[in-house]
């Protein structure tokens, strides 16, 4: 995995960033898959999607965390999901369309008008919901921190009561 986010990573800060970040959630993630062994959950998958989850920040304007593209950070899983098509990785590349948020709905992205294409992004498989769940405890700019359940759900506010109630059901499913 490594590999590819080199491949597409030029920059050594973003790369440090995008390859922080993306442990810290894989290693959640796939704390959250061994803890729960009842949901069947692909632990090989999950590590490499984990790790290439947010690729797409590659194609985004946010200096902040080393991003000088030119799309608004909102896009940064569609472009992930594009990269990994190109890349042959379809079941990876839906990991990185459907974890902004708790996934968006059709309805909140035409709602918000969102610049998304119109369809349905939000998680499927057991693997995209535990990905994009440990994803909710970790910033891209306090490497170092994990947020607490509350500062998680917090920061998922701006997505609608909706999001809060998935992310709940989820705190119930994976904690």
């Amino acid at each position: 995995m490594h590999s590819i986010l080199q491949k597409y990573c030029k920059d050594e800060k973003q790369l440090h960033i995008l390859v922080t970040h993306s442990r810290a959630v894989a290693d959640k993630a796939l704390e959250i898959a061994r803890r729960h062994p009842e949901l069947g959950a692909d632990e090989a998958f999950i590590e490499e999607a984990a790790m290439l989850h947010d690729i797409g920040i590659v194609g985004v304007d946010a200096p902040a965390i080393a991003c000088s593209g030119t799309e608004p950070y909102i896009r940064h899983g569609i472009l992930g999901a594009e990269i990994l098509r190109q890349e042959g990785m379809e079941r990876h590349a839906l990991v990185c369309e459907r974890h902004t948020g708790t996934g968006l709905t059709l309805q909140q992205i035409v709602d918000q008008q969102l610049p998304l294409p119109h369809r349905d992004m939000q998680p499927q498989s057991i693997e995209e919901q535990i990905i994009c769940f440990a994803d909710k405890f970790f910033s891209k700019t306090r490497l170092d921190t994990e947020k607490s359940v509350e500062q998680a759900r917090r920061s998922l506010e701006k997505f609608g009561a909706e999001g809060l109630v998935k992310f709940d059901a989820w705190c119930e499913r994976f904690l």
